[in-house]
């Protein structure tokens, strides 16, 4: 009976040193207020509107590039390439988007690595460093993308789902996001004030405006009053890069991984 005991007291710790235990994800606690901007789909608002004013309030972000199509050539619509190169100029990450905004729950293991092989090289060709998050265009994820995230050295990988990102329950290529998109500015402030009691918030936003997709545009006096608010209640707003300083991916990584949703 002793042997039986102190055998399942032996199994019990084994299987209690293979979870992740905050003290191992986190390299120093998440302060309150801590807030991620990230920008997809490299509109052109983002190098004409969005990075000027990311520099006047002195605030780091990430943006999401990709050549959206049909009609990415059009540069009234979207940024250049050098347009590109310029923000990672100004201090901003570059992130992947995959080259056309594929919805990943529709390519095979090749095709990801091709999508995302192409953002890569663009950057490498502007030495703008390797993308090292991901978005998942179009909300739209999928468990066996997780492989190849990995095998190609990604540390993050940002979804919608309009929740807060706590590191010790989400996979960290699972990273919930708030959209601004819309006009409703109380319920954007609303978002912005769960980032708090261990939580991060991460916002999402398009186009400022979002000529191209005018569905998910945020309007451009909108968006300053969300700066205006995270500058004047001292909001440390970091990029999905400076997330880093607070979290062990590699130990994240062993979080569960979310189950597909049933349609």
């Amino acid at each position: 009976m002793i042997k039986l005991v102190h055998f399942y007291g032996c199994l019990i710790g084994i299987l209690a040193a293979q979870l992740p235990a905050g003290g191992q994800i986190l390299r120093k606690p998440i302060p309150d207020k801590l807030v991620v901007l990230t920008f997809d789909d490299a509109p052109k608002s983002h190098f004409t509107f969005v990075g000027p004013l990311l520099k006047k309030y002195g605030f780091a972000a990430t943006f999401y590039v990709c050549e959206f199509p049909p009609d990415y050539a059009d540069t009234a619509k979207y940024m250049t390439w050098p347009q590109i190169q310029q923000l990672h100029a100004w201090g901003f990450e570059i992130g992947n988007h995959t080259q056309h905004h594929a919805h990943v729950n529709k390519l095979k293991k090749e095709g990801l690595e091709i999508e995302l092989k192409y953002i890569e090289d663009k950057c490498d060709s502007l030495k703008i460093p390797k993308p090292i998050s991901f978005a998942y265009p179009g909300y739209a994820t999928s468990a066996n993308a997780m492989a190849t995230f990995e095998q190609m050295g990604y540390a993050t990988a940002r979804i919608g789902g309009d929740s807060v990102y706590n590191p010790l329950l989400h996979h960290p290529y699972y990273i919930p996001s708030f959209s601004t998109a819309g006009t409703d500015k109380q319920k954007v402030l609303a978002f912005i004030q769960q980032a708090k009691a261990g939580n991060i918030v991460v916002l999402t936003v398009h186009g400022v405006p979002d000529l191209p997709h005018p569905w998910v545009n945020t309007a451009p006096e909108l968006f300053e009053d969300y700066l205006i608010y995270l500058k004047e209640n001292n909001y440390k707003v970091v990029s999905m890069k400076g997330l880093l300083k607070y979290i062990r991916m590699e130990e994240a990584k062993k979080l569960p991984i979310p189950l597909p949703k049933k349609s």
